[in-house]
């Protein structure tokens, strides 16, 4: 849209920008369009234009007196041929009126595409199992008779005689059975 300010016309700038692709970078692009595009540009009525290359791609600002040269402009088949040839045809790809970059547009950017491991599905997380362990019952009566003959007090049943009698034999920091948890990681 053309405006008027002070007798002047004053233009609108229309860019376009191309990502790299995973395999082919948008500077082989540029490249190979380079010419092309801006001759399009010239014999349409641009008044200036420029390439950027940026960290991710480039970019080609163009500056059009009104939208009727940008329209015949991307009507062309070199611009369309240029156009369908960027090098990730997916997410490769921003046409908008404005300048590129970091200029500032008036709407933000749509965010850079992620790399396409990204995009695959996660693996579900499997479910950890645990096995609690339990606490031995015993008969109380049959328990009382055992201890009697061992010659323990059978008022106590916290821990069962293990037949070690040397602390020193029982290693450091007591039984190694005491430290035992049971997991079961299995799929299920």
């Amino acid at each position: 849209m053309a405006q008027m300010g002070g007798g002047d016309i004053m233009g609108e700038w229309w860019s376009i920008e191309v990502f790299s692709g995973d395999r082919l970078p948008a500077s082989g692009w540029r490249t190979a369009y380079e010419d092309d595009l801006t001759e399009a540009a010239i014999t349409n009525g641009a008044q200036y234009y420029e390439w950027h290359d940026t960290q991710y791609g480039v970019i080609f600002e163009i500056l059009f007196p009104t939208d009727a040269e940008w329209e015949s402009f991307r009507e062309l088949s070199a611009v369309r041929a240029a156009l369908d040839g960027v090098p990730d045809p997916v997410n490769g790809l921003l046409v908008y009126r404005g300048r590129g970059g970091a200029s500032g547009g008036t709407k933000p950017r749509k965010p850079k595409p992620a790399p396409s491991a990204a995009a695959m599905e996660l693996e579900e997380p499997k479910e950890r199992r645990f096995i609690r362990p339990r606490r031995l019952k015993y008969a109380a009566k049959e328990a009382e008779e055992l201890l009697r003959e061992l010659g323990a007090d059978p008022g106590r049943i916290d821990e069962p005689d293990r037949g070690v009698t040397d602390p020193s034999q029982q290693g450091p920091g007591g039984p190694v059975w005491r430290d035992i948890a049971a997991s079961d990681r299995s799929d299920g």
